[in-house]
């Protein structure tokens, strides 16, 4: 079994990940039940926003740990 060496990730980058991530994974879930529920609208705005969520991560991640 090989571990993975995880020394050199920082709090700030770690925290940083798990905000975004919680984030994400709320509005994703939250689109999925509205659409679910059929209410169109609001699930396809959770949906767009859980997408931009990820997109200002990979420019966060991008700009302030690389």
């Amino acid at each position: 079994m090989d571990l993975v060496d995880v020394s050199d990730v920082s709090p700030a980058l770690f925290i940083t990940g798990i905000i975004f991530i919680m984030l994400i994974g709320s509005f994703l879930s939250l689109g999925v039940l509205r659409f679910f529920q059929l209410k169109k609208r609001q699930g396809g705005v959770f949906l767009g926003l859980s997408g931009l969520t990820l997109i200002v991560l990979i420019l966060v991640i991008n700009k302030w740990f690389s």
